[in-house]
């Protein structure tokens, strides 16, 4: 939402800024004021308990699969989620078990095969980061209820943009689409939306506890500074103000029907992830390649971030962005389209 170049969150930044690092973990002498409003806000901004922040989203995926999982776990997790969540379960000692992705059908198969396990988890996103969708999360919630199984989302590319407009209207997927009380563990990034630094997990006060005394990427690394404490509590006041979503939304509608038009995309995108499926990983660069010469950058997203063979450009619209940085990017696309014999 183009909040990090804001001179509000800069001037506050600088204001606070009175040590780089608090040179520990939060445990032994890292924790602060600072640190603990940021929490209390993020646990009122997702509707629960309590928040934990970590020093990255990345570190926050990691930090709760990890602990949550075990010898006699199993853990269900979405085949497009993220390197981080990935990770996560391979470090947890759980029984790992890829659902296809958004199948909610394929995961109730998967949870009543699975056998006897003494705890089952599903993780899932609640945008996808390289495809823009939403998960099917009211049909995962149903399941997760129904075979008594933890649900953890990473909601880091929709929170702060997405909510449910009768309540917190930008508090994430889950609130979205009415499940925010359903979710266990809500991971998400604090340098997506709000464009600053670190990461958290809102979560119950139970929950809180048990990840401060066995996650291992909370205890054992530097909590982060409190200037960027104040950075991330000063972009959520304006984030919260709603004007920036309006122009983000506005911008997806224009730039997805322009889109639409040249036949780039299957149907209007829903969120500010929107991918052009190129297919061919040389074709991928090449496109980029002929964006960039009209000054326009776009990301070729190849194997083994996707799939071989489903190679795309990722583009990721701004409420920054104005009508004419959006047409001059459509010029530079159907020109390299063209060159390619997509269009």
């Amino acid at each position: 939402m183009g909040i990090s170049t804001r001179k509000e969150v800069i001037k506050s930044t600088k204001k606070s800024l009175r040590q780089i690092s608090p040179c520990s973990s939060r445990l032994i002498t890292g924790n602060t004021p600072e640190l603990e409003r940021l929490e209390d806000m993020l646990a009122i901004h997702r509707n629960t308990q309590t928040a934990l922040v970590f020093p990255t989203g990345y570190m926050a995926n990691i930090g709760t699969i990890t602990v949550l999982g075990g010898k006699n776990c199993v853990i269900f997790s979405d085949e497009l989620n993220h390197a981080s969540i990935i990770d996560g379960c391979r470090l947890s000692d759980a029984e790992i078990r890829i659902f296809r992705h958004n199948d909610v059908h394929d995961l109730e198969q998967k949870i009543e095969q699975a056998g006897d396990f003494s705890r089952k988890i599903v993780v899932t996103e609640g945008v996808f980061s390289m495809d823009g969708d939403f998960a099917n999360l009211k049909e995962i919630c149903d399941i997760c209820h129904s075979h008594d199984a933890l649900l953890v989302v990473d909601d880091a590319h929709g929170d702060f943009i997405f909510g449910n407009p009768r309540d917190r209207p930008f508090s994430g997927v889950p609130s979205y689409f009415g499940v925010n009380s359903k979710v266990d563990f809500h991971i998400s990034s604090l340098s997506k939306a709000l464009g600053c630094f670190g990461g958290y997990v809102a979560t119950s006060r139970q929950m809180r506890e048990l990840l401060i005394n066995r996650s291992k990427q909370f205890i054992y690394t530097s909590s982060i500074p409190s200037h960027l404490c104040i950075s991330a509590t000063t972009a959520m006041e304006i984030a919260e103000s709603g004007h920036l979503q309006y122009k983000l939304f506005r911008n997806i509608d224009f730039f997805g029907r322009e889109l639409c038009k040249m036949g780039l995309v299957a149907g209007q995108p829903r969120t500010q992830i929107i991918p052009i499926l190129i297919g061919s990983e040389k074709n991928a660069v090449r496109f980029s390649k002929l964006v960039l010469k009209k000054g326009i950058l776009t990301q070729p997203i190849r194997f083994p971030t996707v799939k071989k063979g489903c190679a795309r450009i990722r583009i990721s619209i701004s409420a920054l962005h104005t009508r004419v940085n959006i047409l001059n990017a459509m010029d530079a696309i159907r020109y390299a389209a063209a060159k390619l014999k997509l269009i």
